[in-house]
């Protein structure tokens, strides 16, 4: 993208971006509420469905749920199956999830030093 000033002062875009950027590319990933949360809870190893669902206060099971769904599908993590009568399940941190725990590090530390 070029930004260009005219004669009264303002910001053309010369050449506009017409696709999503890295940033709101990125963002459509981890953007989600919880997301970066559940990444968080993950780190450490496999966590059951129930657990990660009290580590997460505020959060419904069903929003968890919905929202592990969304990151087994984008690769974030695996759902691991470990008996199915009753079904009980967990969830671990795929290696392309973990390249995401930088940069919430980074975020944590932000909002930390800001108090926010």
């Amino acid at each position: 993208m070029r930004i260009l000033i005219d004669d009264k002062g303002r910001k053309i875009v010369a050449t506009p971006c017409t696709e999503p950027c890295a940033i709101e590319r990125a963002m459509r990933i981890l953007g989600s509420k919880w997301k970066g949360s559940i990444l968080w809870h993950l780190q450490d190893g496999p966590v059951r469905f129930n657990d990660l669902c009290r580590m997460i206060g505020g959060a419904s099971k069903k929003m968890v749920d919905q929202r592990l769904k969304e990151m087994e599908a984008q690769k974030l993590l695996i759902r691991v199956v470990i008996n199915s009568r009753p079904i009980a399940v967990s969830y671990e941190i795929t290696e392309f999830g973990r390249t995401a725990l930088d940069f919430l590090e980074q975020l944590k530390n932000w909002a930390e030093t800001h108090n926010i």
